[in-house]
């Protein structure tokens, strides 16, 4: 999954493509059918770039979003369907325009192990601060018990060198550890999971902070679930069915405790009650936990 803050766009919101015919037609009906067929493909491909923009984003967090985005979808483009979200879902607003996000949620196909991908961008006007602030979270949040399964870490973090990223990014002037105030997302993460912040005065020590130090970082972390996790068939790594339910009860909580503390929460805030029913209603769906 793949969020990131950023600030508001100049761009007017896209209004649902309407396909109307007020006269008969003098074109054989199968190229009207096609027709409209491209001009929907036209106005997906509209709405994906809409998400891509990350608009008022720095050049440097922009390429690095664009980037990561660009990596999942080149690596896992037949794994997935297309987005199938509803125009005004994929991109919102709240009437008085101080707020607007975008929304990407990509279900996988039947024979994908990957259940959906989900990206975001979500700007809310806040108070000028004098301080620079950033979080990041470059670790694959693991899906077993590490004390239980120490053969986990070795393959997907000893032999991997993820944890080398850690230690080198704690040692950068301005990034600390990130301690969640949610008791509940604390209990659920692990203890090889890594949340930092980046705290600096100056905008221009952020941006060297993301340019050479996290985004290498994030794209090496990124490969290694492209290549480790997403796409290898592995024999041993094949679940029973009683894990394989487990894993699925486990994954159900913890999303709808993150959509109910969170989103339900924050949403009608930022956007009023209209629109957040609509797209928490809509993410609820792709997470399966309506």
């Amino acid at each position: 999954m793949i969020f990131c803050n950023t600030l508001f766009s100049s761009s007017p919101l896209l209004s649902p493509l309407t396909l109307t015919q007020t006269k008969p037609s003098r074109f054989p009906k199968k190229l009207i059918a096609r027709a409209q067929f491209q001009s929907m493909e036209d106005h997906d491909e509209l709405l994906r770039l809409k998400f891509m923009e990350f608009p008022y984003l720095s050049d440097t967090r922009r390429q690095l979003m664009v980037e990561l985005v660009s990596m999942v979808e080149d690596n896992l483009q037949s794994l997935l369907q297309p987005c199938s979200l509803p125009p005004d879902v994929r991109n919102f607003k709240n009437p008085n325009g101080s707020a607007e996000a975008s929304l990407h949620i990509r279900s996988g196909e039947k024979s994908s192990p990957i259940d959906f991908v989900i990206g975001s961008w979500i700007h809310c006007k806040i108070p000028t601060e004098q301080s620079h602030v950033a979080r990041s979270h470059p670790r694959p949040i693991p899906r077993k018990d590490l004390v239980l399964h120490p053969d986990y870490i070795k393959e997907f973090y000893q032999d991997t060198a993820l944890d080398s990223h850690r230690q080198s990014l704690l040692k950068v002037p301005g990034i600390k550890p990130y301690v969640s105030p949610s008791l509940f997302v604390r209990s659920g993460f692990s203890p090889a999971v890594s949340a930092l912040i980046i705290d600096v005065e100056e905008e221009e020590s952020l941006e060297e902070i993301m340019r050479d130090h996290v985004s290498p970082a994030a794209k090496d972390v990124l490969r290694v679930w492209l290549e480790r996790c997403a796409r290898e068939e592995d024999e041993k790594r094949v679940v029973g069915e009683e894990e394989r339910k487990e894993l699925e009860r486990r994954d159900k909580s913890f999303r709808r405790k993150n959509v109910e503390n969170d989103l339900e929460l924050k949403f009608p805030r930022m956007f009023g009650e209209e629109v957040s029913s609509r797209v928490v209603h809509a993410i609820k769906e792709a997470f399966g936990v309506l």
